[in-house]
């Protein structure tokens, strides 16, 4: 194919991906009470499923203290067209989200015809690791992130005189943030499997740089969450947990790539 053949091909995969990306937005708009009752403003809600397990937990441990009675804050709207530009906001974040495995899929349509055939073997599941990973870090924060930032920036009070009442941007921005947030940063072990297998990454340059990742990560978690100490470490951790996966995902490829080396040799050798 032609470069300009390759630029068409390419056009068809991104209007696929941005139609339906655009059908799920307006399906979200038209939904607007389950988006923004259910679905947006669920995290500020003391009968949310997070709070409600924390609750639970605090009676197997008999502590009153998990269980979360009020959020005390008040969400406003002080712009004329502010929640009319948030419903749009947030439809369209929820459009990204739920057809992102469909986006990566076309992507991965475009780029994998031109993988060599050894190529294509070891990326052979990618868009599947990626749409869980992507999943798992949407989940984590949505249930995690989300409520407890909103329950702790809503509780916190420099002075008794000072009322908690955001403006409805504010809250729609902190949320999609952290969410897409932690979807995104989510994919570190595909990124560093990737670059495992063309030799830019080893598990001992990852194991060399392992403190230099925890200020990376600190700085990352407080690019990508509200600026409280809660959210930066509850990104943090997590994180933490998958750049150590990430390098037993770096090890694991390095090894079979020194069988693969040590057999080629062998048979080398024997002719």
């Amino acid at each position: 194919m032609s470069f300009i053949d390759h630029l068409e091909e390419l056009r068809w995969h991104l209007i696929r991906s941005l139609i339906a990306i655009f059908a799920i937005t307006i399906v979200a708009f038209i939904s607007v009470d389950f988006v923004f009752n259910t679905v947006i403003l669920g995290p500020a809600k003391p009968d949310f499923w997070t709070f409600r397990m924390l609750c639970k937990l605090g009676d197997l441990i008999n502590s009153s203290a998990l269980c979360i009675e009020d959020i005390p804050f008040k969400i406003q709207s002080r712009q004329m067209t502010g929640q009319f530009t948030m419903h749009i906001t947030s439809s369209f974040v929820i459009g990204i989200i739920v057809a992102f495995p469909y986006a990566f899929w076309e992507f991965w349509r475009f780029i994998s015809p031109g993988l060599h055939m050894n190529e294509r073997s070891v990326s052979r599941g990618a868009v599947f690791s990626v749409t869980v990973l992507f999943t798992l870090g949407i989940m984590f924060g949505y249930y995690i992130m989300a409520p407890l930032s909103v329950n702790f920036l809503a509780n916190y009070q420099v002075s008794e005189l000072i009322y908690n009442e955001f403006d409805i941007t504010s809250y729609v921005g902190t949320v999609t943030t952290l969410v897409l947030g932690s979807g995104i940063l989510f994919q570190l072990p595909i990124v560093v499997y990737f670059l495992s297998k063309i030799g830019i990454v080893t598990p001992a340059l990852m194991k060399a740089y392992r403190k230099h990742s925890i200020v990376v990560i600190l700085i990352l978690g407080a690019m990508l969450t509200p600026p409280d100490p809660l959210s930066q470490v509850l990104i943090a951790l997590p994180l933490f947990g998958l750049y150590e996966f990430s390098i037993l995902i770096s090890s694991s490829v390095h090894r079979r790539q020194r069988k693969k080396e040590l057999l080629e040799q062998k048979k080398y050798t024997q002719s």
